[in-house]
């Protein structure tokens, strides 16, 4: 599908169909190995024998949000909160970041401190370090203020396997919180829109929450935070991984009256609408009660539920059951919605 456009469109990064062509079609086959094509939110890597056997979880990922600063967070929390994020959904537990800083000439000196302010205080929060690091300047018009890349490395406990094909028939979904919040927020303070609404962005490290829930289940079968493309995307990326079929119930996904009264009147589909505070777990049926448990005792899951179930029919889609008794399929977004959301 990259194919056809000859040039890079908005759209082939946020996080749809375009997206997905592009990294399978164009960037797997060039650096082809196993720990890529698992196309996980990090890579798994197995330090052998001589290592102790050991795993790492290893992540990278690059913050371009417009506005830079925005009701519940900032680029700067986002950065460290994102890849925070990914290393856990590989069932890793965080603890070193890189920073990698473009900036444009120009850019307020007091914006950068702030921005670094919000990183260290993230880090704090979930208990990782910033390490190691690099700054670039660039002219006026070469970036637009700031961009952000931020790698991070995690320990992968013994007995955890975690992976996007690992999804299978039986399985519950749960979903740890309300969604959309994050995307719908950025929107309209990008758009500068006159809404009266609390409405805040979810950005916050889930790394707590995932050891918690391996405290209680090491077998979880898989992990993933839908970011960009959000929930819909994200779980038709595990339907087509793990060649299984999905069903999920309308009136089981929470979304805040706010969130959902925007997206209605912008016209967005709030399935498709960014998050960065949430996490869908893919647990069997045995264990899905203890790990609701553990997921709704932790301060970013108290709005959890059981949205759905991992079938063996619809093989690589997913089913929505809408709250009038209907269906529909939940294809992955054709455009990107919202650029520059994460």
């Amino acid at each position: 599908m990259y194919m056809e456009a000859d040039k890079i469109l908005l759209d082939h990064g946020s996080g749809g169909k375009m997206s997905f062509h592009l990294v399978h079609d164009l960037i797997r086959p060039i650096f082809d190995n196993p720990m890529l094509d698992a196309l996980h939110d990090g890579a798994v890597i197995d330090m052998g024998e001589e290592m102790g056997g050991k795993r790492l979880a290893f992540s990278t990922d690059s913050y371009v949000v417009d506005p830079i600063f925005f009701p519940g967070g900032s680029i700067g929390d986002l950065a460290v909160n994102g890849t925070v994020n990914d290393v856990a959904m590989c069932g890793g537990r965080p603890l070193y970041l890189s920073c990698g800083l473009t900036i444009e000439e120009g850019f307020a000196m007091g914006d950068l401190e702030k921005i670094l302010q919000d990183m260290n205080k993230a880090a704090e929060k979930a208990g990782v370090k910033v390490v190691t690091g690099d700054t670039k300047v660039v002219p006026r018009g070469a970036v637009d203020k700031i961009f952000i890349n931020t790698s991070g490395i995690g320990m992968i406990p013994d007995g955890v396997d975690i992976a996007s094909q690992n999804a299978r028939a039986g399985d519950l979904i749960i979903l740890s919180g309300t969604i959309a919040d994050h995307g719908m927020t950025v929107l309209i303070q990008r758009e500068g829109l006159a809404f009266d609404s609390p409405l805040r962005s979810d950005t916050a490290p889930l790394n707590h929450m995932v050891s918690q829930i391996l405290s209680v289940c090491k077998t979880i079968h898989v992990l993933r935070d839908p970011t960009r493309g959000g929930l819909g995307t994200a779980l038709n990326e595990i339907a087509g991984a793990s060649k299984v079929g999905i069903r999920i119930e309308e009136q089981k996904i929470p979304i805040k009256n706010e969130t959902a009264g925007i997206c209605e009147l912008l016209g967005f589909d709030p399935l498709y609408v960014a998050n960065e505070g949430k996490l869908i777990a893919i647990v069997d049926a045995g264990h899905a009660d203890d790990v609701l448990s553990i997921v709704r005792k932790d301060e970013y899951g108290k709005d959890a539920c059981i949205i759905g179930q991992v079938v063996a029919d619809h093989c690589g889609r997913v089913v929505l059951q809408t709250r009038i008794g209907g269906t529909r399929i939940v294809d992955m977004l054709t455009g990107g919605q919202l650029p520059r959301i994460c």
